[in-house]
């Protein structure tokens, strides 16, 4: 019983911190693809940036919807007897 709560501990853990390192990740590229693009083409900023801020909501609605995982397995754990 305590070998599964910790290991259950353990997979919460993974689960937010790979998921807040993809997340960083994901964003900091399309940031960087952002800045070059609107170098490139400054009269497509516009479009760009929203483009760019509707993609970083889906990226972090990911990463929020590992958290909500982690967090049911954390409080509701079905693995416990």
């Amino acid at each position: 019983m305590e070998n599964i709560l910790g290991l259950v501990a353990l997979a919460c853990g993974l689960i937010v911190g790979l998921g807040a390192i993809g997340a960083s990740i994901g964003i900091a590229l399309m940031g960087g693809k952002f800045l070059e693009s609107s170098a490139r083409q400054p009269e497509l900023m516009n479009e760009l940036q929203t483009k760019m801020f509707v993609l970083a909501g889906l990226i972090d609605a990911a990463f929020l919807i590992g958290v909500a995982i982690a967090l049911l397995f954390a409080f509701a754990n079905p693995f416990t007897l």
